[in-house]
């Protein structure tokens, strides 16, 4: 069995093929093809995308929706002082990450305007902290009011109002998540008539991303790294239609990296079971899928977990060969950039 190190996930990108802004329609976005028993490339349009589903086929989306989680303040001495809220602990707590780190120790408070205050009741290991709101807004009026959409860090420029709408997908119902589910962005009503009129059907699960979704693999060894844990629910629905799927020979497909670990952390090893809690599993090479069988995703950071988790499914060697072609060929990258569909 292969030791992979670090470095076998790394790729070199130009840094203007890093898409700041979304394209103006959702489904003009690129579309390449991998077939991952051929290594074969395909370049295609999101349009195309129904094309690739067959009848029978299940895709699963997530339904999480991004919340306004960056909030910035004041503290005592009157400098800015940052919070980006992950997920609510108990009444009236958050676990959040704070800047600058250094200041913000426990017992120190961050003053926002309308009154509103955060103090820091603990620093808590990987840069969190547990943070406790008082004051005459709750916390959702506070974001709603105060709150920016937390752009990904290599999103350069500051986010403005048409990121409200743009950095969340079709699917989005589901308040808790810190950065957007990227693959179901390139989704509209249209293709998604088109997918269930040539016979596929749309199950929505939820998966919360938290920060650690960007945090970078720091150990030589990737086994070494510890994954943030996210919140995931997977109702009985969708886990019925997953498992009939399953029981009639059609593919699984995964939107995004974020329903591939819901549904393989579902398995036992088949069917997949509903439910709710909190996963940490940290798919990478080699690892054997037991429920996905296509997937859907954008393009992803060198040594990342996330491009780790593709070329689980896809194969190392397929995988940075596709992501050399989509950079020799100019694919916009990342969050709103193009897709990629591993068939």
């Amino acid at each position: 069995m292969r030791a992979y190190t670090v470095s076998d996930f790394d790729y070199p990108l130009p840094a203007h093929l890093i898409a700041q802004r979304p394209l103006p329609e959702r489904s003009a976005s690129r579309l390449l093809v991998l077939h991952r028993d051929t290594g074969r490339i395909e370049h295609r349009h999101f349009r195309d995308f129904p094309t690739l589903v067959a009848p029978g086929d299940v895709l699963v989306v997530n339904a999480s929706r991004v919340i306004p989680a960056r909030l910035i303040g004041r503290r005592d001495n009157g400098r800015p002082a940052e919070l980006l809220l992950v997920h609510p602990e108990r009444e009236g707590t958050w676990i959040a990450m704070a800047h600058p780190g250094g200041k913000l120790k426990a017992g120190r408070a961050i003053r926002f305007d309308g009154g509103s205050t955060a103090t820091i009741e603990a620093v808590l290991g990987g840069g969190l902290r547990r943070v406790r709101f008082q004051g005459p807004l709750d916390v959702h009026t506070l974001m709603q009011r105060h709150g920016t959409v937390p752009l990904p860090p290599y999103i350069t420029r500051q986010p403005d109002d048409s990121d409200r709408e743009r950095y969340q997908t079709m699917f989005a119902r589901v308040n808790g998540s810190v950065a957007a589910p990227t693959a179901g962005l390139h989704f509209t009503p249209e293709i998604v008539k088109e997918i269930t009129a040539r016979g596929g059907t749309i199950a929505e699960i939820v998966l919360h991303v938290g920060p650690g979704t960007f945090k970078p693999v720091e150990t030589d060894d990737p086994a070494q790294h510890r994954m943030h844990a996210e919140w995931y629910e997977l109702p009985p629905e969708a886990a019925a239609a997953v498992n009939r799927a399953k029981a009639n020979a059609a593919r699984v497909w995964a939107i995004g990296t974020t329903a591939a670990r819901v549904l393989e952390a579902a398995a036992e090893p088949r069917p997949v079971r509903p439910g709710s809690g909190w996963t940490d599993l940290f798919i990478r090479p080699p690892y054997d899928f037991k429920i996905v069988d296509a997937l859907l995703t954008n393009f992803h950071l060198p040594r990342s977990t996330l491009l780790m988790l593709v070329a689980a499914f896809a194969g190392l060697e397929r995988t940075l060969a596709a992501y050399g072609e989509a950079v020799a060929r100019e694919y916009r990258f990342y969050s709103y950039g193009d897709a990629m569909a591993v068939v």
